[in-house]
């Protein structure tokens, strides 16, 4: 199969794409992207091209794509870059069909670029498979709370229409966090307000702010918390929250793996 030459500005496109076997040839604010996905390594010949919000057409251009692929946020960019290459959105995190539905269709939409669509179905196989084998370990474990610290005092704790929902649910955990959420699927919410759910461990998904590196002992609210004093906590290395078949797969593992050794 030919494959197609992408810049995108989208890490959830880029990390779809390296799963086809088809990374992209450039990609916007790759450091971030590593911080944020837990994407140390990336493909050596896949060139940043830039800030997300403001990319260098320059080096777009040098890249002579076939194809760029923008998130809806950056849509109002296709003005300027169509003048490279055919721009097209692709929209996955949006109120509507279930995600897990949505995140096949962009893996099939990315395959559909290089005609390969044999690589989608093979992908979105082995995930399911992988989730499968995954939920069979997982017995009797304590309902759940996923968040990521926006400062010391307050959160995004993710529920309906989030990619740890997603997978929580097909690893047959239950998250207790049932609180209306935006299209990203997480609410913001004070420290507080996880007093109330006194039953739950607390899955903390990294990287923490600025500040908050060396962990939480000075965090009196924090440490108020049941789940705390109860040694309910688990702490994850990053995963892209708003990421694609990789990402639930990378939370699967790090999740399993986690509480997996809470038990033994």
């Amino acid at each position: 199969m030919a494959s197609a030459d992408v810049v995108t500005l989208d890490w959830t496109v880029a990390e779809t794409l390296i799963a086809l076997d088809n990374p992209p040839v450039g990609l916007a604010e790759i450091p971030s992207y590593q911080r944020w996905a837990g994407a140390e390594a990336l493909p050596e010949d896949v060139r940043d091209v830039g800030l997300r919000s403001q990319p260098n057409r320059e080096l777009i251009a040098q890249q002579a794509p076939d194809h760029i692929l923008l998130s809806p946020l950056f849509m109002r960019l296709s003005d300027q870059l169509e003048a490279i290459a055919p721009v097209t959105g692709l929209i996955t995190y949006q109120l509507g069909e279930p995600l897990w539905q949505r995140l096949q269709n962009t893996t099939h939409s990315l395959a559909e670029l290089s005609g390969n669509q044999a690589a989608a179905t093979t992908l979105i196989n082995a995930v399911e498979t992988y989730l499968d084998q995954q939920k069979a370990q997982l017995e009797e474990q304590p309902p759940l709370l996923v968040v990521q610290f926006i400062d010391a005092r307050h959160l995004r704790v993710f529920g309906e229409q989030s990619l740890f929902q997603a997978v929580i649910e097909r690893l047959g955990l239950t998250n207790v966090w049932q609180q209306p959420t935006n299209q990203w699927g997480f609410s913001t919410a004070a420290l507080e307000e996880l007093l109330a759910y006194s039953e739950a461990a607390i899955v903390v998904v990294e990287p923490l702010p600025v500040g908050m590196q060396n962990g939480f002992s000075s965090n009196a609210l924090w440490q108020h918390l049941p789940a705390v004093q109860e040694n309910r906590i688990v702490r994850l290395p990053a995963v892209w929250s708003f990421g694609g078949l990789p990402s639930a797969v990378r939370f699967a593992e790090l999740l399993s793996e986690a509480l997996l050794a809470r038990q033994g």
